[in-house]
C-alpha cells in the first residue's frame, strides 16, 4: 500500500481534509486558518469525501489557488507545503499545513468579513471570542493544570460524543448552572476544550 493509501484510509478528521478541487480562495481559506489553528494537517486535492481518487486536472492552478488563499484570503498569512503524488495515472497534491505560533488566523469569507475557525474532527468550526483569545495565548504545546472529578467528566463525555452544551453538563453530573459554567469556562481558559457560539446554543468541543 502506498503512502496517499494508507493516508486515505484514515479518514478525513481534525488532521487531514479530502478535497475534490479547490474551486476559490475563500472556501479554502477557511480549511487552512482551521488547520494551522489547531495541529496542523494536510489537505488532499484531488480526493472525493468517499476517499476515491479522483485526481487534479492541473496540479499548477490548484497551487496557484491555495497559495493565493494562504497568502491574502488568511490573516496573518501561512505558508504551506506542496507535494504531487502519482496514483493510477492521477495527480493527487498533499497540502501540508503546519500548526501555527501565530494563532488565531482568520479566513476571509466575504469582503471585509474575517473569521477565526477550528478544526473539530473533521469540520472546520466557527470560533467565538472566548477561543479565539486563548488561541492568543497558547503555544502550539499548552501547559495543562491538574483536573478534578467534575472536570475530567467533561473530557471523558467528548471522547464518546461530537459536542457538550452546559445544560448537559448539569445534567451530567446533578450541578448547578454556576459551578457547571465556572468548570467549562475553565477549562476552555486553560486549553482543554473549545467554546462556540456560533449556534441558538453555545457548545463546547475537545
Amino acid at each position: 500500500m502506498t503512502d496517499l493509501q494508507e493516508l486515505i484510509r484514515q479518514g478525513e478528521g481534525e488532521r487531514l481534509e479530502f478535497k475534490k478541487k479547490t474551486t476559490h480562495p475563500t472556501r479554502i481559506s477557511r480549511t487552512l486558518a482551521s488547520l494551522a489553528n489547531t495541529h496542523g494537517g494536510r489537505v488532499l486535492v484531488g480526493v472525493d469525501d468517499d476517499g476515491r481518487i479522483v485526481g487534479v486536472r492541473d496540479a499548477e492552478e490548484e497551487i496557484y489557488v491555495l497559495r493565493e488563499a494562504a497568502e491574502h484570503y488568511v490573516e496573518p498569512p501561512l505558508r504551506l507545503g506542496f507535494k504531487e503524488v502519482e496514483e493510477d495515472g492521477r495527480t493527487v497534491l498533499i497540502v501540508t499545513v503546519q500548526e501555527s505560533s501565530q494563532k488565531p488566523h482568520r479566513a476571509q469569507v466575504a469582503p471585509g468579513d474575517w473569521r477565526g475557525y477550528v478544526r473539530v474532527r473533521d469540520e472546520s468550526v466557527q470560533t467565538s471570542s472566548l477561543t479565539e483569545k486563548v488561541l492568543e495565548r497558547s503555544e502550539p504545546q499548552f501547559e495543562k493544570i491538574p483536573l478534578n472529578k467534575e472536570e475530567l467528566a467533561v473530557l471523558e463525555y467528548l471522547r464518546k460524543n461530537p459536542r457538550i452544551t452546559l445544560a448537559q453538563y448539569m445534567k451530567l453530573l446533578n450541578l448547578g448552572q454556576r459551578r457547571a459554567y465556572r468548570t467549562l469556562i475553565k477549562l476552555t481558559l486553560h486549553g482543554y476544550i473549545r467554546h462556540h457560539d456560533k449556534e441558538q446554543e453555545p457548545y463546547y468541543t475537545l
